[in-house]
């Protein structure tokens, strides 16, 4: 997989320390290129639900996350990303010892990209994927960090 320019992975970085949800949820990038990221939630009993597999809004938020990540790879600087609409599919209960969401851009717009989100469910070697889904994002100006 190609890596992102230093600057732009940076920039993502630093977005993604900053947003509390990812803190809370104990989730962190493991991937940052070019139109795609890569971000990792660890399983523990704080991101389940009564069942014990990992709570659909914990996969839904770090599939959110990697896929407007992935298209703040290509923004230009002094930009910033939101989420206009997502759809995430959950195609089987999620459990193993942590989740892999990979968020890819499809069309990199002038205005809105959209993105392709995935995450898998892994122990060890072995990865199944749990969910799938679409996001369209769209570019803003920046905005002061908080």
């Amino acid at each position: 997989m190609e890596e992102a320019i230093p600057a732009i992975q940076e920039r993502i970085r630093s977005s993604f320390e900053r947003q509390g949800l990812m803190a809370h949820l104990g989730a962190r990038l493991s991937h940052i290129g070019p139109g795609r990221v890569h971000i990792i939630l660890p399983s523990r009993p704080e991101v389940t639900q009564q069942h014990g597999y990992f709570h659909a809004g914990a996969t839904s938020s770090i599939a959110d996350s990697a896929g407007g990540y992935a298209a703040f790879t290509l923004f230009p600087e002094n930009t910033s990303v939101l989420t206009v609409e997502y759809k995430i599919n959950l195609l089987s209960p999620a459990e193993g010892e942590y989740l892999e969401a990979v968020g890819e851009v499809l069309k990199a717009g002038r205005t809105l990209s959209v993105c392709r989100l995935e995450v898998y469910a892994a122990t060890g070697p072995k990865r199944s994927l749990i969910a799938t889904g679409q996001q369209t994002l769209i570019q803003i100006e920046a905005r002061p960090n908080r």
